[in-house]
Parts: C-alpha cells; sequence; structure tokens
C-alpha cells in the first residue's frame, strides 16, 4: 500500500497528460468525423470516394499500426516533424474521427427526409436545413453511440505509452521499474482507468436522459 501511496502524485501527473490528449483528440476527431460524415453524403461523387476510403483505411487497421505510421513513418519525411504528444493526439483523433463520421452519417440519415423539405420550405439552404434541424435532432439519437466511442478513445490513449509520451500507464511503468512492484502499482493505474470511464458513463447517462426524445 506504501509504494502506491509514493507513486499517487506521479500517477496524477501521468493522469493530467492522459485526460489533455484525451479532450483536445476528442474534440479534433468529432470535428474530423463531421466533416466525413458531410462528405460521405455530399452528392459529388469523388467526394464520397475520397472521405470512404479514408474511413474504410482507419477503421481497417489497428491504432497502433496508425500511431506508428504517423510518428515514426510521416517524422522519417523532411518536411514533417512532430513531436510525440502532437502525434498520439493527432493519431487519437483521426481514429475516433472515422468512428464519429459512421455514427454522425447514421444519425443524419436516421431522421426523415421530410425535415430537409421542411427547412427548404421555410427558405433555409441545404447547409442551413442541416446546421439548424437535422444535425440538433440527429444529435439526441447520437450521443449514446457518442459516448461509447469516447470510452474507448480513453482507453486507446493507454497505447501512447510506446512512443514515450508520459501518460498514466508510461507513468505506472517508470513507478514499477523503480519499485518492482507491478502487481500494486497496475491495480493503482486500472483503478484509476475505471473511475474515470465511471464517472463518463455517469455523464452519458445524464445527458441521455436530458435530451430523450419525447
Amino acid at each position: 500500500m506504501d509504494v502506491v501511496i509514493e507513486a499517487l502524485p506521479y500517477l496524477w501527473q501521468g493522469l493530467l497528460v492522459t485526460l489533455k490528449v484525451f479532450l483536445i483528440a476528442i474534440i479534433l476527431g468529432f470535428g474530423i468525423g463531421l466533416i466525413l460524415a458531410l462528405l460521405r453524403l455530399s452528392p459529388l461523387k469523388p467526394l464520397t470516394w475520397i472521405a470512404k476510403i479514408f474511413v474504410d483505411i482507419i477503421r481497417g487497421t489497428p491504432i497502433l499500426v496508425q500511431l506508428f505510421f504517423i510518428y515514426f513513418g510521416l517524422n522519417s519525411l523532411d518536411f514533417i516533424n512532430l513531436n510525440r504528444e502532437a502525434a498520439g493526439i493527432f493519431t487519437v483523433a483521426i481514429n475516433a474521427g472515422a468512428y464519429y463520421s459512421e455514427i454522425i452519417r447514421a444519425g443524419i440519415q436516421s431522421l426523415d427526409k421530410g425535415q430537409n423539405e421542411a427547412g427548404r420550405s421555410l427558405g433555409l439552404t441545404s447547409g442551413q436545413s442541416m446546421r439548424y434541424i437535422i444535425l440538433p435532432q440527429s444529435f439526441r439519437r447520437m450521443l449514446p453511440a457518442f459516448t461509447n466511442q469516447a470510452i474507448i478513445s480513453l482507453k486507446d490513449t493507454s497505447l501512447l505509452s510506446v512512443i514515450g509520451i508520459a501518460d498514466l500507464t508510461q507513468k505506472g511503468q517508470v513507478q514499477i521499474a523503480a519499485s518492482f512492484k507491478a502487481f500494486e502499482i497496475w491495480i493503482a493505474v486500472g483503478a484509476i482507468y475505471f473511475i474515470i470511464i465511471y464517472l463518463l458513463s455517469l455523464l452519458s447517462s445524464y445527458l441521455e436522459r436530458r435530451c430523450q426524445l419525447p
């Protein structure tokens, strides 16, 4: 128990890094997902196929391979210089974005087509109808899937320790190397992840109740 108490300040530092990477990546991932979803729904076939190919590649490859490609592969190019944290954020963001795009696309397509026609009858453009009518309604349907993907992305951040990001997992490894108490430290690391994910689940349940469709 003493070793866990001594390790807590270091694990706390790692948790702050994990949360920072997670929050930035999720915000960027949502933006990427929204753009990809709109491209998938575009009447312009070249844009639709570009978005589909990108999503299929990201969803069809492990996130660890994507991380190595971005950090080691892209950094081997003379004109690219990503630090560890930027590479980690970018990896989690594009991975989450690919899944968010399918969630958003499915949510938009789940609405009756009459919603868009109603917006057009009010004088709104297609973009305005999407912004003010379609997206707000479909967001309620997408909320549970959004939260599930956020939890998956939070878990994925633990893989970033392989490129040296000082997140919660990496801090745990350092403490194990110093104390040789793997059992106790991994219990503590797992408990911290569980608490954060449980709090996310509670927040999700609360938001679902607030946004519940009539």
